[in-house]
């Protein structure tokens, strides 16, 4: 049994990222879209809701699929995408990589939203569509190869960039940038901080880092709800900075980032983005907040920190993730155990003396 064309989906069209494969989205190619496809989303995303995925989770399935449905209108005869076939699906990512021009990642992505849309097909509409596999995963994805540089930054380099924050009276900016650096949570997790986490109670190990009240992060199954750590002697000085700005300027929200047209809302991921472009034309280096996860990581390990305990600190849930963010490169983590030569127990820092 085929989905009622009744069940078309209604409403705007989501808007993303302003990259080159969005633009295909435009709500007259969505209205044409064929009516089985538009009700096979709207019931996939109201299954999201019913699980408890979050609204910005919710919106990243509903853009990339609808450009899978508009590429489908415009390639692939409108095809309702129960009937596709691993030859649609190799057509499909063809069209991404060769005339879109995504990024091996991007494509990766954009199959992982219709991948778990068949699970959806497969699992939950199994009574209506008893004999759909999902294919998604059979057709290799293109080699995963980077499409930007990735910015390794130094500790001078962004010292610099805070002091001329500062300089310029941008105290929230600074306070972001010092929370990345100094929390290496990612820029969704950082907008959630309330001004509540860095009070005097919130401190923790001898006064070294504040335990945050529990934050949702990505991650797995809909993501995590944990304490988040920062370093305080490092990060508290900007954090001064905003909070004395905000009492000058009569700026009342719970949000240690608020939007300031709703204060009773945290800031919106397009200013995080917009103050990382800002951070890119002091620097003139690419100012991606991640790279400050990197950042915070290799702090840690240079310090002698143990991958462990750095695993622990950033929540991690495999060791794996360590080895990914140090930004060290094998002969320098080894000279961190040998000196003059003979082998040499690094001194251990605490935590106050990152």
């Amino acid at each position: 049994m085929r989905l009622s064309p009744l069940l078309i989906m209604q409403g705007g069209v989501c808007v993303g990222r302003k990259t080159k494969m969005n633009m295909i989205t435009s709500e007259g190619l969505l209205m044409q879209v064929n009516p089985e496809n538009q009700a096979l989303l709207k019931d996939f995303l109201d299954y999201l809701r019913s699980v408890q995925r979050s609204e910005t989770t919710i919106r990243g399935y509903e853009n990339d699929i609808q450009i899978a449905w508009v590429w489908c209108l415009q390639n692939n005869n409108n095809t309702f995408f129960v009937d596709w076939t691993k030859r649609n699906i190799v057509a499909y990512q063809n069209w991404l990589l060769n005339n879109n021009e995504n990024s091996p990642a991007r494509i990766r992505r954009l199959k992982a939203s219709l991948s778990s849309l068949s699970n959806y097909i497969e699992g939950v509409l199994d009574d209506e569509f008893p004999n759909f596999r999902n294919i998604i995963n059979k057709v290799e994805n293109p080699v995963n190869r980077p499409v930007r540089e990735k910015t390794v930054w130094d500790d001078s380099e962004l010292e610099s960039l805070l002091e001329t924050l500062i300089q310029q009276k941008d105290y929230e900016k600074a306070c972001y940038l010092a929370l990345a650096m100094y929390s290496g949570r990612r820029k969704s997790e950082l907008c959630r901080f309330r001004v509540s986490d860095f009070t005097e109670d919130k401190l923790v190990c001898g006064g070294a880092l504040y335990k945050s009240s529990p934050i949702k992060t990505k991650g797995m199954g809909g993501g995590k709800i944990i304490p988040c750590y920062t370093l305080a002697k490092n990060f508290t000085p900007y954090l001064n900075y905003w909070l004395k700005y905000r009492e000058e300027n009569n700026i009342d929200s719970e949000w240690l980032f608020p939007n300031l047209r709703n204060p009773s809302e945290h800031i919106a991921i397009s200013t995080v983005n917009s103050w990382a472009n800002t951070f890119t034309r002091i620097t003139g280096k690419p100012s991606y907040i991640h790279s400050l996860r990197h950042y915070f990581t290799t702090m840690l390990a240079k310090a002698g920190i143990p991958d462990g305990v750095i695993q622990s600190i950033v929540a991690w849930e495999s060791g794996d993730m360590v080895k990914l963010y140090k930004d060290i490169d094998a002969d320098e983590e080894i000279g961190m155990y040998f000196k003059n030569g003979d082998i040499s127990v690094p001194d251990k820092k605490g935590f106050g003396d990152i």
